[in-house]
């Protein structure tokens, strides 16, 4: 297993990736979309007049199809990247923050929760790290996670119910569990990645309206192709921020739960806690405020969402988190019990 710092520079390396993976997947993707959409299915157009226009420009009308796929695509994508470059920079900054919108999660002072506010304190001091925000969301189910962009501006988000729950050996694993992910910055790499499937699916949905309205105005027999542009431009974003996103999502970073369960374990030097604490977890992990955010189900440290979701569906290819008994065995085994 690498050490701390191997893996914080290897998340640096996965964060660059994946700022790179975005655009050019979805080039791909898009184009692969439009070119089944208007040259192989020849939907939309006159095949009589992309005809006339090949025997004008000395090319098939397949080739006539396929460059102004490609026209379409120089003229558009451009906007689509600076626009995703423009969220992710908003993102950088503010993302944390909307990360928690809609989670219902409140902040805590040293004043409401001395002991927690102490318990993360101490484990910042031992690790020389500064301390995060620290939120709590009311729910009676266990779970916790961590999201920022850098240990300065780190936000630590627990349940009510993990804090009811576990007893206060278990309680700290699981806050240098998520502080393990501060420590690491696989905070910077999910909240980039999150960030980007949102824009991504928000975007595809907003293609689609635009294709029914289009298709539906007054000039949408003068200009037919224009709808059916959108209609793909659709389709590919949400394939892309539904499949193919959070499979890069997996591919750069998917070792990093085991990663911090090992830093948490050396942190607290009680890894049978943490092991203890993942059994009471993974017997009620979901939090119904992140049933319809899927995309925020790998910032936590067990899948918090319902058994129904998408990501229970195909778990096994979709999978956010490495099976739980597997992290328990890795656990007991640093505590020398296996």
């Amino acid at each position: 297993m690498a050490t701390t710092y191997e893996h914080i520079s290897q998340n640096k390396w996965r964060t660059a990736l994946l700022v790179l993976l975005f655009p050019i997947s979805l080039t791909i993707i898009a184009w692969i979309t439009l070119y089944l959409l208007f040259v192989v299915f020849k939907v939309g157009g006159d095949p009589v007049i992309y005809s006339e226009m090949a025997l004008e420009a000395g090319m098939t009308a397949e080739q006539v199809l396929t460059q102004n796929l490609t026209n379409y695509l120089i003229s558009v994508l451009p906007f689509v990247w600076l626009v995703a470059v423009g969220w992710l920079f908003i993102s950088w900054y503010v993302g944390a923050p909307l990360v928690l919108y809609g989670t219902g999660a409140m902040p805590v002072s040293r004043q409401t929760h001395r002991e927690i506010y102490l318990m993360v304190e101490n484990l910042c001091i031992t690790r020389g790290l500064p301390i995060p925000k620290i939120y709590i969301m009311e729910d009676s189910s266990l779970n916790a996670f961590a999201t920022g962009r850098d240990p300065e501006h780190a936000i630590i988000a627990l349940t009510s119910g993990i804090i009811e729950k576990l007893d206060r050996a278990e309680l700290e694993g699981v806050i240098a569990h998520e502080l393990s992910h501060v420590e690491n910055r696989d905070i910077r790499l999910m909240l980039l990645t999150v960030a980007g499937i949102s824009f991504f699916t928000i975007l595809g949905e907003l293609s689609l309206r635009m294709a029914r309205s289009s298709s539906r105005g007054k000039n949408s027999k003068d200009n037919s192709a224009l709808p059916l542009f959108f209609l793909g431009i659709g389709i590919a974003l949400t394939i892309y921020g539904y499949i193919v996103a959070p499979l890069i999502r997996l591919a750069v970073s998917r070792t990093r739960e085991y990663q911090a369960d090992a830093t948490a374990a050396l942190m607290t030097r009680n890894p049978a806690a943490l092991a203890s604490a993942l059994r009471k977890i993974s017997a009620d992990p979901r939090v119904e405020s992140l049933d319809k955010r899927e995309s925020m189900a790998a910032m936590c440290i067990e899948n918090p969402l319902a058994k129904e979701g998408l990501f229970s569906a195909l778990a096994g290819l979709l999978a956010t988190h490495p099976p739980i008994e597997k992290r328990i065995a890795a656990l007991m085994e640093m505590d020398g019990r296996i």
